[in-house]
C-alpha cells in the first residue's frame, strides 16, 4: 500500500513590519505567538487585556492568515470600533474583510444571509426595547390578563424574565421563583403570553435583541451546511471579555470553532462579576475541560495600581476556591499603603469621604479623579446627603441621585397628599401608577376629587380637637395644622364611582393603604408611613413594574430607615425638598464637560474604569458581602471578586471604610460587623486610621478587628463644621 506524503505550500517566511517583542512584555507576547488550538488567555486587571488581544490579531495577519478566515467579538460597539482601529493602524491594511463586532451585530449579520432557513423574510425587522415592549403591552391587551384585579407582570419585567431565561437555559418558571415569586400563581398566563409574544414577532417580521443570539445559535444547530460554511470560514475566532459570556454565546463560540479548533478565549475569571445579569462563570473556569490541548497563558504584571495596592489585591482574591491562581505583579514604583478607616457610623463614613476629597483636591489632585465604590446604591445615600450639604460637585455613574429615583418619589408622594391634601402632583403620580390610567384620565379624577375635596374642607375651618400639640410658650395646646387638613381616605372614597372599572380594585387599595398611614400615630411618622405603603401597596407594584424591584426595595428599606430620626413629617418632606433641589441644581451644572466633580459610582457599572483615588465604602457583612450570598459559597466567591475588582480600580491610593454603628429598623443604632472580606487582609498591607470628631476628646470605640490583630492607629480629624441649623446629616 502507498505510503500518503503530505505536501505543504510553501510559504516565505512573513516580513514583519511589527516588532513584537519590543512592543510587549514576555507573557504577553507568549500569548500573542501561541500556536494554533485553544487558548485562554487570563489577563489580569491592568495587565493590557485589549492590547493582547490587538496584537494577536496583527500577528496572525502578518503571518498570512486573510483577515475574512479571522472573527473577533466583543461585548460593546465602542469596543469593537475601538479594537477594530488599532488592528488597523497597528496592521497598516485594510482589514473591512475582518469580521469583528458585538455578538448581536454578528448575529444579525449571518442571519440577514440566511433569513428563509428560519422562516423570516430577508427584510425581516430588529425590535429595540421600546418597540419590543410595545408589542409586547400589545400581547397583553388582547390576552386580558392585566384587567386590573390582580397586579400583573409589566411589559419590561415580562422581557427580564423571558430574557433571563433564553440566555441562561433556565426555564421559565424557575425564573419567576427566583426572581419574582409572586408571580407564581400565574406562571401558566406568562408562559401563553411569551408563546403569543413569539407569534406575534414572527407575524410582523421581527426578532427581539435575544432572537438574534438564540435564532443564531438555531441556524446553527439545524442546519449542518450552514453550520459547516461559517466553521470553515472562520479558521482563527477570538473573544473578549470572555468571563463575560452567557450559556448561549458560549455555545456559539464551540460551535464555531469546533472544526479548526483555534478558538482564543480573552479575559479574567476574577473579574466575573455579572451572573445577575446571565453571565456563567462555568464558560471561563470550565474552558480547559471543554477543549481539549488548551493552551493557557497568564498575563499578570499589571501597569494601572501601585505594588502596595497590588499586594491588597492579591491578598483578597486569594480565599476563592474556584478560580485559576495568578498574582498580580507591579510594574510601578511603590507608594502609600491602602487605608482601612473604622467609623462610627453611616454619617461619619460620609465625613469622612468628604474631608479626604476636599483635602486632596487641595493637594492637586482633581476630583475627577477620584471615585467612591459601593455594593448597592443606597449604600451611598448618606454621602450623597453629605456631599449635597458641602457642595461638593459629584456625579453618579450607576443611575440617578438618590432622591431622583421613581421609587423614592412614588412612595414620597402618598406622605405629600396626607400631609398636603391639595398636592395635585402627588395625587397625578400616585392615580397613574394605576392600570388604565393616562394623562388625561389622571387629571378629570383630579378635578372630581378636587371639588369634593374643597366640600370637605368647608367642615375642617375649626381646627379639630385630636392630637393636641404643646404650645412652645407654655400656654393652652394648639392644633397643628395637619391635624387641619381634611382626612384624604373620604374623598377617595366619595368619588370612587368616577373612576374606570379597570382601576376599580387599585382605587379601593390605594383608599384603604391612605386611611391606614393618615390616621395617629403613623401620620407623624414618615419611617412607620413608608413601611405601611410598602407593606400594604408597593412591594406588590414595585415586583409587577421594575425588572430590578429587589433593588429598589432595598432602597425604600433605607430611606424608611433614614427617616426614623425625624419626628415630625413635614420636616422629613422638607428635607427630601431641599436634597431634591440641590441635586437639580447639581443635575444642571452636570452639562458642563469641564466641571470638576466627585464621580460615585456601584463597582459593576466601574469595571473596566481607573481613578488615582478609589473609595470603598460600607464593607459591613451584610452589605458587602450582601446578605444572600452569605450562605451560598458560589455567590459568595463572586462577591468576592466584586471587591477584587473594586480594589483594583485605583491606581495610587486606595481607602477602605466601614461603619462601626447603623441604623435598622426595629433595632435603632445596630452594631456592624467588618466585612469579612477586611478579614482576609494581612495587617501590615493596610494603614489604619481611626477618626476623631473636631470637638471633645477623641471617642474611644471597641470594635471587631477584622484580623483580630492590635494594631497602631493613625488620628484622622473630622473638621467640618456643625450645620448651624442643626440638620439630621
Amino acid at each position: 500500500m502507498a505510503r500518503e506524503y503530505q505536501l505543504n505550500p510553501f510559504q516565505a517566511p512573513p516580513e514583519l513590519r511589527i516588532d513584537y517583542a519590543a512592543e510587549l512584555n514576555g507573557q504577553q507576547l507568549a500569548a500573542v505567538s501561541a500556536a494554533p488550538g485553544p487558548a485562554l488567555v487570563l489577563a489580569g486587571a491592568g495587565a493590557g487585556k485589549t492590547r493582547t488581544l490587538t496584537y494577536r490579531v496583527a500577528w496572525l495577519i502578518e503571518h498570512g492568515i486573510p483577515p475574512e478566515r479571522i472573527l473577533l467579538l466583543t461585548f460593546t460597539n465602542k469596543a469593537a470600533r475601538e479594537m477594530m482601529q488599532r488592528v488597523t493602524d497597528l496592521a497598516g491594511t485594510n482589514l473591512t474583510t475582518l469580521w469583528g463586532g458585538t455578538f448581536h451585530s454578528l448575529g444579525l449579520r449571518i442571519l440577514r444571509r440566511h433569513p428563509e432557513r428560519l422562516g423570516y423574510r430577508p427584510d425581516f425587522g430588529v425590535a429595540d426595547r421600546d418597540d419590543a415592549k410595545e408589542l409586547l403591552a400589545a400581547c397583553v391587551g388582547e390576552s386580558g390578563l392585566d384587567d386590573g384585579k390582580k397586579l400583573f407582570p409589566k411589559p419590561e419585567v415580562l422581557l427580564e424574565l423571558f430574557s433571563k431565561a433564553v440566555n441562561t437555559g433556565t426555564p421559565l418558571a424557575q425564573v419567576i421563583a427566583e426572581e419574582h415569586a409572586s408571580f407564581l400563581t400565574q406562571i401558566e398566563n406568562i408562559h401563553k403570553l411569551q408563546q403569543r409574544y413569539t407569534e406575534r414577532k414572527r407575524d410582523a417580521g421581527l426578532m427581539d435583541f435575544d432572537d438574534l443570539l438564540v435564532r443564531w445559535l438555531e441556524l446553527l444547530r439545524d442546519h449542518e451546511d450552514v453550520r459547516e460554511v461559517y466553521q470553515r470560514r472562520f479558521q482563527f475566532v477570538l473573544v473578549d471579555e470572555y468571563q463575560d459570556t452567557n450559556r448561549l454565546q458560549g455555545e456559539l463560540l464551540d460551535l464555531l470553532s469546533a472544526r479548526h479548533g483555534n478558538l482564543m478565549a480573552v479575559g479574567d475569571d476574577a473579574q466575573s462579576i455579572y451572573s445577575w445579569r446571565g453571565a456563567n462563570f462555568a464558560n471561563i473556569i470550565e474552558f480547559p475541560e471543554r477543549h481539549l490541548g488548551t493552551h493557557v497563558f497568564k498575563i499578570e504584571t499589571n501597569y494601572r495600581s501601585s505594588p502596595e495596592i497590588l499586594a491588597l489585591a492579591n491578598a483578597a482574591i486569594s480565599g476563592n476556591t474556584r478560580q485559576f491562581p495568578k498574582a498580580l505583579v507591579p510594574a510601578r514604583p511603590s507608594g502609600p499603603k491602602p487605608v482601612l478607616v473604622t467609623c462610627g457610623e453611616a454619617s461619619e463614613q460620609a465625613a469622612f469621604v468628604a474631608q479626604r476629597a476636599l483635602e486632596l483636591r487641595e493637594e492637586g489632585r482633581p476630583l475627577a479623579d477620584m471615585c467612591v465604590l459601593y455594593r448597592s446604591h443606597f449604600h451611598a445615600m448618606e454621602l450623597q446627603l453629605e456631599l449635597t450639604r458641602r457642595r461638593i460637585p459629584f456625579l453618579i455613574t450607576s443611575g440617578l441621585r438618590f432622591f431622583e429615583q421613581a421609587h423614592v418619589k412614588d412612595v414620597a408622594a402618598y406622605i405629600k397628599l396626607v400631609t398636603n391634601p391639595f398636592d395635585e402632583l402627588a395625587f397625578k403620580r400616585m392615580v397613574k401608577m394605576m392600570p388604565g390610567v393616562g394623562l388625561k384620565s389622571a387629571d378629570k379624577l383630579w378635578q372630581e376629587y378636587r371639588g369634593a375635596l374643597e366640600v370637605e374642607a368647608a367642615f375642617f375651618a375649626k381646627p379639630r380637637p385630636a392630637a393636641p400639640v404643646a404650645d412652645v410658650d407654655g400656654g393652652e395646646p394648639t392644633v397643628s395644622k395637619e391635624q387641619m387638613m381634611p382626612l384624604v381616605a373620604p374623598v377617595l372614597g366619595a368619588i370612587a364611582n368616577k373612576v374606570s372599572k379597570k382601576s376599580v380594585t387599585a382605587w379601593a387599595h390605594w383608599m384603604a393603604t391612605i386611611a391606614q398611614i393618615e390616621k395617629p400615630p403613623v401620620r407623624f411618622s414618615p419611617s412607620d408611613m413608608i413601611r405601611q405603603v410598602l407593606k400594604a401597596d408597593y412591594i406588590d407594584y414595585a415586583e409587577a413594574t421594575f425588572e430590578n424591584a429587589k433593588t429598589r426595595l432595598e432602597d425604600l428599606e433605607q430611606l424608611a430607615t433614614y427617616a426614623e430620626q425625624f419626628t415630625d413629617t413635614t420636616e422629613f418632606l422638607a428635607q427630601l425638598a431641599l436634597q431634591t433641589n440641590l441635586e437639580a441644581e447639581a443635575s444642571t451644572s452636570e452639562e458642563k464637560e469641564d466641571e470638576d466633580r466627585l464621580r460615585l459610582s456601584s463597582i459593576h457599572q466601574a469595571k473596566g474604569l481607573e481613578f488615582g483615588v478609589v473609595f470603598v465604602i460600607m464593607l459591613c457583612d451584610g452589605l458587602f458581602p450582601s446578605a444572600w450570598s452569605l450562605d451560598d459559597l458560589e455567590g459568595l466567591e463572586e462577591e468576592r471578586r466584586l471587591f477584587y475588582v473594586a480594589v483594583t480600580r485605583a491606581k495610587d491610593e486606595l481607602y477602605l471604610s466601614y461603619p462601626l454603628l447603623r441604623y435598622t429598623h426595629g433595632a435603632g443604632a445596630a452594631m456592624q460587623q467588618a466585612s469579612r472580606f477586611l478579614g482576609e487582609i494581612p495587617s501590615e498591607l493596610v494603614e489604619e486610621w481611626n477618626l476623631r470628631p473636631a470637638y471633645g476628646a477623641p471617642v474611644q470605640v471597641r470594635r471587631p478587628d477584622p484580623r483580630a490583630v492590635a494594631d497602631e492607629f493613625r488620628e484622622a480629624d473630622i473638621s467640618g463644621e456643625p450645620d448651624p441649623e442643626g440638620e439630621p446629616f
